[in-house]
């Protein structure tokens, strides 16, 4: 039987690293090789994938109510994750780390609330819903977001080679010379 050693606080403090403010220009710098990904584009790309969907739903069964019922499934993700990236872009979710994290948790809460009364509300919207065509539209959506995980921008290389940091010593001497 094997005994698994204690860890001790010299351990500890040499597995962190310092933290290092970084200065503006390095900010800047860092923005510029690692562009972030529009979540409005996510959305427009959940439309495109519904509309495709509700079209494929309706083409392949020949029945209008397949379509919409795909449409209003894609419909049922796109409605509540506009309202969450419009909440956290909104000027008030941006004062503080302590209220974006708030904010953050508020907006997922009214996604998660307006995406489960707008499927409770789908069999009184429409008189012969299909339920099939309703999950595979909602489906398909909600998979746009892997697919923006694999297409987001790249990181751009620096000729430079990384970003200096401050307090990094070989970084502050190569931009001396």
């Amino acid at each position: 039987m094997s005994i698994i050693a204690p860890v001790t606080d010299n351990e500890d403090e040499s597995a962190e690293k310092p933290y290092v403010r970084l200065t503006a220009q390095e900010v800047q710098a860092l923005r510029l090789r690692q562009p972030s990904l529009s979540p409005w584009w996510v959305i427009g790309a959940q439309v495109v994938a519904g509309v495709l969907v509700a079209l494929a739903a309706w083409g392949i069964t020949g029945r209008p109510v397949a379509g919409w019922s795909a449409a209003y499934g894609a419909f049922a993700v796109v409605i509540p994750a506009a309202l969450f990236a419009r909440g956290l872009m909104s000027q008030f979710s941006s004062f503080n780390a302590a209220t974006a994290a708030f904010g953050f948790f508020v907006w997922e809460a009214v996604k998660i609330a307006v995406s489960v009364g707008m499927l409770f509300a789908a069999p009184r919207l429409f008189a012969n819903l299909d339920w099939l065509a309703l999950l595979i539209g909602l489906i398909v959506t909600l998979k746009v977001y892997w697919l923006a995980l694999l297409m987001r921008p790249k990181q751009k290389r620096s000729f430079g080679g990384d970003i200096p940091v401050s307090g990094d010593v070989k970084a502050e001497s190569n931009l001396k010379s």
